[in-house]
């Protein structure tokens, strides 16, 4: 069977340094808040060329953190896309906010920002990096700054991208990070960050972590049990040196997906884009066809995901709003998420795009010329 996504060649290679960070915070006896934490949001401050990052719980900590530093709570309006995981607008809702959803890009499934509709309510914006792509944020930002209304990036799915030769998450007021294990920087448990270049937003952010407070037990606020443990922090800063290769490994592997399936009867392709970091290579199965070809492959071996099979406003949670997102709406019925790694071979891809047409019933005459012109893409994806 085809994983959609295979951690262990990572884990593997980096074993011997893992096993020995590993061993050293455990013989420290010091565990939360500590030294790896320290020297972490440094190293992850620099690769992401802001001043202040501050390690947390989790990335749905790190949206709440956010939220609640910027003093967005209870009557106010947080605008965000309908086409991205529950954690985004369940943050919102959870400082006591409401979700206004505006809806996606055809081609990007980002948030579109001709869907942005300021009001007094409105409190901040908060598009998503979905897939490892940038949203659009010279418009996001343009619309912003003419209401003053802070951006909250959520760059869950797109550690190390950037938008014209900047990191996502230093474009916008405040940048939120998951280290989910999944992820392209990924923990060994829930971990999450968030940077600011402002200092009293990172502050703030420092004291929500800790209970509302910095100096023990003086505590300021209500705040929330949300630190970057040592274990977790060791392992990211093994792997943060690692991580432009693995994003350029993930990108090559998408050019050659692009190149194999962008003409393929029945299937949608995003453009290849460079600065793209593919936490997920998501395709659009048209014409009904989605659930039939996710059924043919399982059979074929070959292991896929649906991000998302629902869009958020239509979730029970959210349904009392009664809006209509219809681009994101068909999206949820036609997107399928392919096996993406790092070290993944062009011969996996090959059986992949093999298997979806055998699914869709694709000419073996059609075939031929699609895997000739991708031919150029037989050598192995760069490893660690």
């Amino acid at each position: 069977m085809i994983p959609i996504l295979d951690l262990k060649p990572e884990i593997e290679a980096l074993w011997p340094e893992i096993s020995l960070a590993l061993e050293r915070v455990v013989r420290s006896g010091h565990f939360i808040l500590g030294e790896e934490g320290a020297r972490f949001e440094q190293e992850v401050a620099h690769f992401l060329e802001v001043p202040y990052a501050v390690g947390l719980n989790s990335g749905t900590d790190a949206l709440v953190i956010a939220l609640r530093a910027l003093g967005v709570g209870p009557g106010d309006e947080v605008i965000t896309t309908p086409f991205t995981f529950f954690g985004t607008a369940e943050a919102i809702s959870l400082v006591g906010a409401r979700p206004v959803f505006a809806d996606i890009r055809p081609k990007f499934f980002d948030i579109d920002p001709d869907k942005i509709l300021i009001t007094n309510r409105t409190k901040a914006i908060l598009p998503v990096h979905l897939f490892g792509q940038s949203a659009d944020m010279d418009r996001i930002i343009e619309i912003g700054q003419k209401a003053n209304v802070p951006i909250i990036e959520d760059v869950a799915q797109a550690f190390g991208g950037r938008r014209h030769g900047r990191r996502l998450g230093s474009l916008g007021t405040v940048g939120c990070f998951s280290f989910f294990p999944t992820k392209n920087l990924g923990a060994f448990g829930d971990a999450g960050l968030v940077v600011t270049s402002d200092p009293e937003l990172a502050l703030q952010a420092r004291k929500l972590r800790t209970h509302g407070s910095i100096e023990r037990y003086r505590n300021e606020t209500l705040g929330y049990n949300s630190r970057l443990d040592e274990l977790q922090a060791a392992i990211l800063r093994i792997k943060l040196p690692r991580v432009e290769a693995m994003n350029a490994a993930r990108n090559v592997a998408a050019r050659l997906y692009t190149d194999l399936l962008s003409d393929m009867p029945g299937v949608g392709c995003t453009p290849h884009s460079e600065s793209h970091v593919y936490h997920q290579f998501t395709i659009r199965i048209r014409d009904g066809r989605r659930n039939a070809v996710v059924e043919s492959l399982k059979k074929a071996g070959v292991s896929t995901i649906v991000y998302y099979p629902t869009p958020v406003h239509q979730l029970p949670v959210y349904q009392h709003l009664a809006i209509s997102c219809p681009i994101a709406e068909q999206a949820a019925q036609e997107v399928l998420s392919l096996p993406i790694w790092p070290q993944m071979t062009p011969a996996i891809q090959h059986t992949v795009v093999n298997a979806i047409a055998n699914a869709l019933g694709v000419k073996s005459s059609t075939r031929a010329q699609l895997f000739g012109r991708a031919s150029h893409g037989s050598e192995a994806h760069p490893g660690l």
